[in-house]
């Protein structure tokens, strides 16, 4: 089986990539003139605002299934950068969701990924989410994701595409961004311990509950729907289990290896923050047998072993 992975560059990507070479898939990888990808896969470049550049793609690969990964997922950047969240998110899928279409293999499954912030203002009785719950998006990011997921189902309504729609929840491990909560957390208590900053934590809302999962277990729910999963399906990924950010930040604490204080910083607060946000993930389990395994403190211990390997190569 031949797989094209759309944004292989990405922090999901090299652990997909990784995990379709392990079960023995041949793989293909699309990233940006100026990104790499170390992975020992076959490297394409591609910009998904290029539809025809797509459709070159998909005609030279003939992938069997294609993972788009590509986007701009950070809920914090879309708030700074909202036209160029909807440009890749929306614009971007559009021009993938149109060369599929008119690409020459006419069997090809893909795996769009979009994300549990599509939830959005959610009725305290709705948790645990079900993928029948109304979409309430709450910020500019989880509002593309929606409007992706929906272009999705008109593709596949319309011409009958073979589409599997993933409304993944936040999934973290080492080599996150540190725009992201637990890679964050950890960087800074590396650099605490590496005394390349004041004894200080800096956090923003701790009291949200957010469901979280290792990345490592993520991609082997995507390679799982690939095989498994049902064209035009919606599918939850995630633990099942929403834990406070302050939870997080205790467990980080916990792995330190010098004292730190905790410092609320006004910059880090979202513009708007939903309470809880948590999956019912039945659907998944019931199709492919897919649950989470590696622990949430495992995950933040993982992180923090990364950002520690990390400052020491910078002291070199």
């Amino acid at each position: 089986m031949k797989a094209l992975i759309i944004g292989g560059a990405g922090f999901v990507g090299g652990y997909l990539i990784n995990e379709l070479l392990e079960n023995g898939w041949e793989v293909h990888a699309t990233c940006l003139e100026n990104e790499r990808i170390s992975e020992n896969c076959t490297v394409h470049t591609l910009d998904i605002l290029n539809k025809n550049s797509i459709v070159d793609v998909f005609n030279s690969i003939s992938p069997d299934i294609i993972y788009h990964l590509a986007a701009q997922s950070s809920v914090a950047v879309s708030w700074k950068k909202p036209q160029l969240t909807a440009e890749i998110n929306i614009i971007g899928s559009l021009n993938v969701l149109e060369a599929l279409r008119e690409s020459h293999k006419k069997d090809i499954r893909l795996i769009m990924i979009g994300s549990g912030e599509e939830y959005g203002y959610i009725r305290p009785e709705s948790c645990p989410l079900s993928e029948s719950e109304p979409l309430r998006p709450g910020n500019i990011y989880a509002a593309t994701k929606a409007c992706q997921e929906m272009m999705c189902e008109i593709y596949t309504r319309t011409y009958g595409l073979d589409i599997i729609m993933v409304r993944a929840f936040n999934h973290s491990g080492p080599k996150q961004s540190s725009t992201f909560v637990i890679s964050d957390f950890c960087r800074q208590i590396s650099e605490i311990e590496k005394g390349k900053k004041f004894s200080e934590i800096c956090v923003g809302n701790l009291s949200a509950m957010r469901d979280f999962t290792d990345v490592r277990d993520v991609v082997r729910a995507y390679r799982l729907l690939a095989d498994k999963g049902i064209s035009g399906k919606i599918y939850n990924i995630g633990r099942g289990k929403a834990v406070s950010i302050q939870y997080i930040l205790d467990t980080a604490l916990s792995f330190a290896k010098t004292d730190i204080h905790v410092k609320k910083d006004p910059e880090r607060m979202r513009a708007s923050d939903i309470p809880v946000i948590e999956p019912d993930v039945s659907e998944i389990f019931a199709d492919t047998g897919w649950k989470a395994e590696i622990t949430v403190e495992q995950t933040i211990k993982d992180t923090l072993d990364y950002w520690r390997k990390e400052q020491e190569k910078c002291q070199i």
